[in-house]
This record gives structure tokens, sequence and C-alpha cells, in this order.
């Protein structure tokens, strides 16, 4: 088929699938079954009664945002004193508040101590948010496309020595049939996952890889010829093979730190994963160009509020343009895991389940102190938050984040990919996972940007988008 030939296609396809699009109403759309219905309705009444609020329109920069006033002047009341700033130097929202180390830390402990604290630092957040973001909610579509991995992090569901996982890798035509149904969908951004392999054959597939997804979608792309930005998340590599995959297209790099304490990442992890290799790898990312993703687990065996004061300081120290952060899940058969299992033995089912409140809560609490303190870089509402609670995601939008990620993985293959315990969607089909998550974004009063890479402010006014053609013209 000839280019011309393919954007024809493609033009027709896109057109229907958009079309398709805004002819689905929130009614219209189908939970995958009765008892995710139940738990969605359930979902909406605990958000409704958690969030009552008043809208006032202030003015952010020229724009129009609908904010309860009231709310943020009595956040700002309550926490100026605590975090040493003038009402002034918080009012109007400034781009992002200076906050040291220890004062990070005294406002984890004063809010974990009192709900009242905790809504103001909340609804801070959601103002600083909507300063850089609007109401506005992006969408990155993640494909699994292997659980094959080298690496024994001692967490993680898919590590090497783990057993009973049955390995997988997608092929490219698999993940590029995903990165069609993204651009279809309007979600902008597909983020590549998979376990850690440093092998030719592998970075030599996704350099592929890469190149392929730019073409094809670039030709999908009628209306702006941008085509969907391609991320990664395939962790610690040689800096030839970040290079080589900027240079495909892939504009986006996840690599999470886990914790900025080299102490407490010895203890997740076995004698030859090495802090300062991590830290290496992200400040090589960074200096090839890449927009840097990174992030830590919350309450994770050894963790402190202390620690994750320091976690909060070291994103805004290497110049992360995303934070993902996630509750530590414990996962069964893994180092840590049973770590977390001694420790919790004999505990009651209500006091786990009181654990998990409080973990939910901690979580949502770092994502708006991260809003606050970096201001315009993007944040997701991530998936494990929604395996400790049915509105978590929801909350998590609300306190500050801009971000979700839809998984786009084939059905089969999901299972396969338990970084932890419970992880939710599994049996969901990627419409489905779309669709759950439109309402999502809706009941936490915010709204879906389609067909918008949405670089965070922080890194757009570094490097222009990649150029066009990623061996591909169209006539």
């Amino acid at each position: 088929m000839s280019t011309a030939m393919l954007k024809a296609f493609w033009t027709l396809t896109a057109r229907k699938a958009l079309a398709a699009r805004h002819a689905e109403t929130l009614g219209m759309l189908k939970c995958s079954s009765a008892s995710s219905a139940k738990a969605e309705t359930e979902s909406v009444v605990n958000l409704q009664r958690e969030d009552k609020l008043t809208s006032k329109t202030l003015n952010f920069g020229g724009r129009r945002e609908m904010l309860d006033a009231r709310r943020l002047d009595r956040a700002v009341e309550m926490l100026a004193p605590l975090l040493g700033k003038r009402k002034e130097e918080l009012l109007p929202v400034p781009p992002r508040v200076h906050l040291s180390t220890g004062i990070i830390a005294r406002v984890l402990a004063r809010s974990t101590a009192s709900a009242d604290v905790a809504e103001a630092l909340y609804a801070y957040a959601d103002a600083m948010c909507t300063r850089h973001f609007q109401d506005r909610v992006w969408f990155r579509g993640i494909v699994e496309f292997s659980n094959v991995c080298r690496k024994n992090c001692g967490y993680c569901g898919i590590r090497r020595l783990r057993r009973g996982v049955v390995r997988y890798t997608m092929s490219q035509d698999d993940v590029l049939e995903c990165a069609q149904f993204c651009m279809a969908r309007g979600y902008g951004t597909i983020m590549l996952q998979s376990g850690e392999l440093q092998s030719e054959q592998r970075i030599a597939w996704i350099v592929d890889t890469i190149r392929k997804i730019r073409e094809q979608t670039t030709l999908m792309d009628v209306e702006h010829g941008r085509g969907l930005c391609v991320a990664l998340s395939v962790g610690e590599l040689p800096r030839e093979a970040y290079e080589r995959f900027f240079e495909a297209g892939a504009r986006r790099y996840l690599l999470r730190v886990e914790t900025s304490s080299p102490t407490l990442y010895a203890k997740l992890h076995p004698p030859d994963h090495l802090w300062e290799r991590r830290v290496e790898c992200l400040r090589a990312l960074k200096d090839i160009g890449f927009q840097l993703g990174s992030g830590f687990l919350i309450k994770v065996p050894g963790q402190s509020l202390r620690t994750l004061a320091r976690d909060i300081a070291f994103m805004r120290e290497i110049g992360a343009d995303m934070v993902g952060v996630g509750p530590y899940i414990w996962q069964s058969d893994t180092p840590v895991g049973a770590t977390w299992e001694e420790a919790h033995r004999g505990v009651s089912q209500r006091e786990l389940e009181q654990e998990r409140r409080e973990t939910v809560e901690l979580t949502t609490l770092v994502i708006a102190l991260l809003r606050i303190t970096l201001g315009n870089v993007n944040i997701p509402a991530t998936t494990a938050l929604q395996a400790l609670d049915s509105v978590g995601r929801e909350k998590a939008l609300s306190r500050g984040a801009n971000v979700v990620m839809p998984i786009v993985t084939p059905s089969h293959f999901r299972k396969q990919y338990q970084l932890y315990k419970g992880k939710p969607c599994l049996e969901d089909t990627a419409p489905q996972c779309a669709n759950c998550l439109d309402r999502r974004v809706t009941w936490a009063g915010k709204s879906v940007a389609l067909f918008d890479w949405g670089d965070p402010p922080s890194y757009a006014p570094r490097f222009p988008p990649p150029p066009l053609p990623h061996n591909a013209t169209l006539t």
C-alpha cells in the first residue's frame, strides 16, 4: 500500500473513531460486570459525600477556572504558618512553593495527624494543579509488552527469581495494534513498559517499534500530524541505548528511583542493584533530553516520614517532569513481601482495612505536596491507589494529580504482569478501561484532554517536539 493510500485509510479510520467517541455519553457506557457497576455506583456516592464544594469563579493567568474560593481561603489561612509563608506568598497561587525538607516533613506529620490540615493541603494542591492545567486530565495508554526481567528487585511481582510467573513478550504487531487503539481513542501518549533486558536484540526491537509507532500514528493524525508521543519504562540501560531510543522518536522515560535513601534502597534490592547506578541513569536521561519521569514507593517497610520528605525534595533536585508515586502493596513470594507478611502476622482484618485507608491518605498527601513543591510537572493518579480504595484515583485527581494511565495490554497477558497483589483491571479490555476512566475523571470534576501529548510546562520550553518524519513522509 502506498503512503498516500495508507494516509487515506488512516484518515477514514481516525475520523470514524473520533465520531464514535464523541457519540458516546456517560449514560451509555457500560461496566465490565454487574459487580463493577455496583462498585462504581458506591464510588460515586462516596466521592460526592467527600467533595461537596461550592464553585466560585477565579482568574488564573487570564483563564477562568471554577474553584471553591472560600475553601481555598481557609486552606491558606491554615497552611501559611505551617509552611513558614505569609498569606501574600500563597495567594494568588504561585507557580510553586519552595519548601525545605524539614518543612515538608513537618507538614507530613501534621497532615497525617489532622484531617483539617490534610483537607487544607488537598485544597491548595488542587488550586495549584488548576493554575497549571485547568481541569484537564491526560491519558497515557500503558502497554506492558513483556514481563521478562533480569532484575531481582525485592518487592516486584515479575522479579527474575519469582516462581509461578508465565513469561511472555508481545509481538511487534500486537504492540502496533495497541498504538493504533491509543491514537484512535485520543490518548496522546503510549507508554511501553517491560521488565529490564540489556541485550542488543531487545534494544533494537524497541528502537524499531518506536519508529513504526511514530510513522503509523503520524499518518493517523490527520489534524495535527504529530502522532503519539512514545514513552518508555524499560529499566536501567547503557546511555547509548537511551540515545538510540531518543533518536528513534521516544520523548519520555520513566525510571522510578523508589527511594532517595541509598540505605533503604539496599534493603529493597540485592547487592548488585545499586542506587548510584539508578541515579546515574536518571541524570543521563535528563541530559539526553527526555522528559524525565521518576517516583517512589509509599509505606514500604523501613520507610519514615522523614524519608518521604527527602523523596519529595529529591524529585525537585533531579528535575523530574513526571512523578509517579504509589502505595506499596505486598506481593507473595518476594523478599519485601515476606517482611511485610511477618510484620502483619496476627493483625485483624479491621486493622488491615484501617491501614489501607491510612496508606491511601498518605499517598494522596504526598501527591499534594509534590504538586505544591514542584508545581508544573505531570503527576499520575496511579492504578495501585484503586487497588486499595475504589475511589483512590478520583481522590488523587482532586488532590493534585493530572494524569491517568489506562492499561492497553491485551487481556490475555495482563494476569502475568502483576507487580503487586490485587492489581485491578486484569479482566477488562482496553475499551472497558478507557470507558471506566472517562467516568472516573468526570466524577473527579475534571475533563479528559484528547489528542494532546500533554507536555508539562516544566519541560515544554526546553525542547521542540520531534520532527515529523521518523523515516516517513506525508504526500
